[in-house]
């Protein structure tokens, strides 16, 4: 996004730390994917927070582009 527009990266991570912190504070306010998946849409961004929730903490699987390939993040979890 920096090649795009001068601060638009630094834009879009202030956008994703901002949905981690939102994970953090509701880990189960988001819809499952899975048993144990979920995800999290940046607001201003085409992204997605992918974590899991294991034994009380919070694994972030993967930062996914919403029009990519769906569940390519599988071989991730296994």
């Amino acid at each position: 996004y920096e090649e795009c527009q001068p601060g638009l990266g630094l834009e879009f991570l202030k956008e994703v730390y901002t949905a981690i912190q939102l994970i953090l504070q509701y880990p189960r306010a988001w819809s499952p994917l899975s048993t144990n998946t979920r995800r999290c849409l940046t607001n201003r961004f085409p992204y997605g927070i992918i974590y899991q929730i294991l034994n009380n903490e919070i694994c972030i699987i993967a930062v996914m582009h919403l029009n990519r390939k769906p569940f390519y993040y599988n071989e991730r979890i296994k």
